[in-house]
């Protein structure tokens, strides 16, 4: 029960890397579609006209999932690494590496939080400001590609829970890791708000609704962020204090469940 098995490892960390990949990917996948008919429709129930074609924008939220998930995927390949690098150095290059990602986690999460909030003012500024902003709300965002962000959200989970899966084989003590399943939950969880949140309103609501998930999930990743940064400290002030010789230790939250 206590031996790792490393297969299974290495599928939990690619089904994950998987994951991020599709979220970083999913503005290329979701939206662009043409809107024309969905507007049409909609001109004649809102008594408003818009010129021109119109696309389906590809959303904020499923991208912005990266956020959250990056820092799973980080926390299972540090373990990962652990297991073909010495304890040592391991400890201190996780210490450095984690005090280094979190900072920039930080100001990524900060800068795309000021960006969906700037962005989510202006769709409800036009959605509100009847007819001529309505029009260009409707334009822009109106006919949000709920059916396409559903089946990658679909997807998502399943890599999500299928990673789970690998890593409670690979071995069971994982459960044991208070961090490490809090992170995973939170994943989890994120995922079901943006489909909530996608799926709850009409059609032409739901840019602003998915804008919405977006400053949810970046403040889950902003505080998570925050909590790792803390965590490095005390490997940095050690390292730093005691020199090569030190027995140094990683953050609790990273620190494999049990000897491979």
């Amino acid at each position: 029960m206590n031996e790792l098995r490393k297969p299974f490892l290495v599928v939990a960390i690619i089904l994950f890397a998987l994951v991020v990949l599709v979220e970083l990917g999913s503005s290329l996948v979701v939206g662009g579609g043409s809107a024309n008919a969905d507007m049409e429709a909609q001109e004649a129930e809102m008594n408003v006209t818009v010129d021109g074609a119109v696309d389906q924008p590809p959303g904020r939220a499923i991208t912005y999932l990266a956020l959250v998930d990056g820092i799973l995927l980080y926390t299972v390949a540090l373990i990962g690494l652990s297991l073909i690098i010495p304890e040592k150095v391991h400890a201190r290059a996780q210490g450095i590496l984690t005090l280094i990602g979190s900072i920039v986690l930080i100001i990524v999460a900060i800068i795309l939080l000021i960006i969906a909030f700037v962005e989510l003012l202006v769709m409800v500024s036009l959605f509100f400001a009847f007819p001529f902003g309505t029009a260009a709300y409707l334009a822009l965002w109106g006919f949000f590609p709920r059916g396409d962000a559903g089946v990658l959200l679909s997807l998502l989970m399943f890599l999500k829970l299928a990673g789970c899966v690998f890593l409670v084989l690979a071995q069971q003590r994982f459960l044991q890791m208070k961090g490490l399943v809090l992170l995973v939950l939170t994943s989890l969880v994120c995922n079901i708000i943006v489909a909530f949140l996608q799926g709850l309103p009409p059609i032409i609501l739901v840019s602003i609704f998915d804008n919405i998930a977006a400053l949810i999930v970046g403040i889950v990743a902003l505080i998570w962020a925050i909590v790792l940064l803390i965590l490095s400290i005390p490997s940095i002030v050690a390292m730093i204090r005691l020199g090569a010789g030190s027995d140094l230790r990683a953050p609790a939250i990273l620190t494999p469940a049990a000897d491979t």
